[in-house]
């Protein structure tokens, strides 16, 4: 490799600006028009690229209405009301606010659709509950709430899926509804390694909750239970594309806050919106530079270069998807989510296609990769989060999170080698991938 081409300085600008601490947005955009500006082309073919990739796109408007829509439903007593259905469902069970803790995730994924909001929300919330009394230590505490963080993500309304949606032109639907048995897959995993230590290390149980008063307690939850029931109903029934599913679960959000539950003062509407126009904005920038950034990777013909040399290794399917496993895997530990997706799926997309990798399966496989690379040694995100949340060494935190990340292994290698776990439910639904 030419270290002192165009494509190269391009990169090198792109790492140095982000060690510096600039955006990582704007710094493929800086890397790029740099790229432009060497290559002797049209430096305002990167405006072009930009306007082209956020403006020509209807599913971007998705993004910021799903971030709406969990902003509302994080104020006010909706998590209360939430967690305490968790809690009436496993607190009884050894571990139970443990278990509690997975549960709420599950639940909460239709309010976030991002390991770092639900880590921040009910995560901060949950942490305060098990260290209470000494009923868990910080250290295991904090790892659960970071593990159990990135079920949401997996499971609809998923960010990460609308991003992979955007480079793969994949039905947004169909992979909805593909990530659902992988994410209870991951909470299954999760749960039964929490009872397996709740024996062993004599975990607290939570006081039993009458069964009489089961169905109370899940009326009172009830409307926000609806809302994942809501979204997949718009989008699998054709009434409403998956934009305008966004637009109706945020205006749902906003109702059930308001009118229904009548806990969502104008002070909390302000400040929901100011935060998800915040989201909105860092996830914008960094789609705007990615699409120009993929422009010069095209230009390089990085993809096709790439496609041929795999297929020339006589990779298997298989093969080759254990190989994009350890790739993600290694890539999550060190980068945001949304660059790997934004960036470095658009190069792999051509290869799955070409071995006869299913788009959809191959989509939530990479998404479960890289929401795994959240909590992966040494710089995955979440665990520099906890760290601040919970008030605990980083030392202390991996000690407990080594065991949840091998069983989040195992079932990632399940999900891998048995695509039916992706695909039986959009089949069911319709796709003929």
């Amino acid at each position: 490799m030419n270290f002192a081409s165009p494509f190269a300085l391009c990169v090198a600008t792109i790492i140095g600006l982000s060690l510096l601490g600039a955006p990582v947005g704007q710094a493929m955009i800086a890397g790029s028009v740099l790229y432009l500006w060497l290559k002797g082309m049209d430096m305002g073919t990167a405006a072009e690229q930009l306007l082209n990739g956020t403006y020509g796109s209807y599913l971007l408007l998705a993004i910021p209405l799903f971030i709406l829509a969990a902003a509302f439903m994080s104020t006010g007593s909706v998590l209360e009301r939430l967690l305490r259905f968790s809690n009436a469902l496993v607190g009884r069970f050894p571990g139970g606010l443990a278990q509690v803790n997975v549960v709420q995730s599950i639940v909460f994924a239709s309010m976030s659709g991002s390991a770092l909001a639900d880590a921040a929300g009910s995560g901060r919330l949950m942490q305060a509950m098990m260290t209470k009394n000494n009923k868990y230590t910080p250290g295991f505490a904090a790892a659960l709430s970071a593990v159990s963080a990135v079920i949401g993500p997996i499971l609809p309304p998923s960010i990460p899926l609308v991003l992979y949606a955007l480079v793969s032109g994949t039905s947004i639907g169909y992979l909805f509804i593909g990530g659902v048995i992988p994410g209870l897959l991951l909470g299954a995993v999760q749960m039964a390694l929490i009872y397996w230590l709740a024996k062993r290390r004599k975990f607290p149980v939570e006081e039993r909750v009458p069964l009489r008063a089961l169905p109370r307690v899940t009326l009172d939850a009830f409307p926000a239970l609806m809302m994942p029931v809501i979204l997949l109903g718009c989008l699998y029934s054709g009434i409403t594309t998956p934009t305008e599913a966004a637009a109706v679960a945020a205006a749902y959000a906003l109702l059930l806050s308001t009118v229904l539950y009548r806990d969502l003062r104008w002070r909390q509407l302000y400040e929901a919106l100011l935060a998800s126009a915040r989201v909105s904005i860092s996830i914008g920038m960094l789609i705007a530079g990615a699409m120009v950034f993929n422009y010069v990777i095209t230009s390089e013909n990085i993809p096709v270069t790439l496609s041929a040399a795999l297929q020339g290794s006589d990779l298997s399917p298989l093969g080759f998807l254990l190989m994009v496993n350890l790739l993600l895997l290694v890539l999550g530990a060190f980068l945001e989510g949304s660059t790997i997706i934004l960036v470095i799926l658009p190069v792999l997309l051509p290869t799955a296609v070409s071995l006869g990798v299913d788009p959809v399966h191959f989509g939530v496989v990479c998404v479960l990769n890289i929401m795994i690379g959240l909590v992966t040694p040494p710089y995955g995100l979440l665990l520099f989060m906890m760290t601040k949340i919970a008030d605990v060494s980083m030392r202390e935190l991996l000690v407990n999170i080594v065991p949840f990340l091998l069983v989040m292994l195992l079932a990632l290698a399940i999900v891998t080698l048995w695509p039916a776990s992706v695909l039986w439910l959009p089949r069911l639904a319709g796709y003929t991938g």
